[in-house]
């Protein structure tokens, strides 16, 4: 069986400037789409035998760019739901809630179209793409790839190995990165960290 690996998606204006970027749906920036060109090398290097991408254009961009083929778009796959701090940036939320921690505290309420996630919703989420993924991996020869957003994979990444999503606080991940989940001795690693090409 392979092994997962996670693609955080290239710089937006908005992860450039410290914005939460949850349900808006913001292009990449040219470096995010260099970014993304990047990682070519290292996807090739790999047998692929499924992809799964976020609903948003920046994920969708990121995979059309790495080249990954018959891809399917996985609505779980989307960003944590940020809610009333949607486009708000931590130092900004830090003025009124100087103790907030987005992976303890989750978010202020959104609007009803989005309200905003607990970090135990977004672990429920995470938890599904997992077995969705697993399957994949069952049913398929080599890799699986997930094309998506970085507190969301740091949450998956906590949940692959058991942790609590909270934990997702541990793993920081840039844009325009490959990650690698996989096994040893039947147990769940990280096989590696935010990698990018050398420059």
């Amino acid at each position: 069986m392979g092994d997962l690996f996670l693609v955080r998606h290239g710089e937006t204006e908005w992860s450039r400037s410290g914005r939460h970027t949850g349900l808006t749906d913001v292009p990449l920036t040219e470096k995010g789409r260099e970014q993304a060109q990047s990682l070519v090398p290292l996807i090739r290097s790999h047998r692929i035998g499924a992809a799964f991408v976020s609903p948003f254009q920046r994920a969708r961009e990121t995979a059309e760019l790495i080249g990954l083929h018959d891809v399917r778009v996985e609505p779980d796959l989307h960003e944590w739901d940020y809610g009333g701090y949607e486009g708000v940036t931590t130092v900004e939320i830090h003025r009124t809630r100087p103790e907030w921690f987005l992976f303890t505290d989750g978010v202020a309420p959104g609007p009803p179209e989005h309200p905003g996630e607990t970090p135990e919703q977004v672990g429920e989420r995470a938890d599904r793409v997992l077995a969705t993924a697993e399957a994949a991996l069952n049913n398929t020869e080599g890799c699986v790839v997930l094309v998506a957003h970085g507190h969301f994979l740091r949450v998956l990444t906590a949940r692959h190995l058991g942790l609590p999503p909270s934990h997702g606080a541990l793993f920081q991940l840039g844009t325009g990165t490959l990650c690698r989940l996989g096994t040893e001795h039947g147990r769940p690693v990280i096989a590696a960290w935010n990698v990018r090409p050398p420059s």
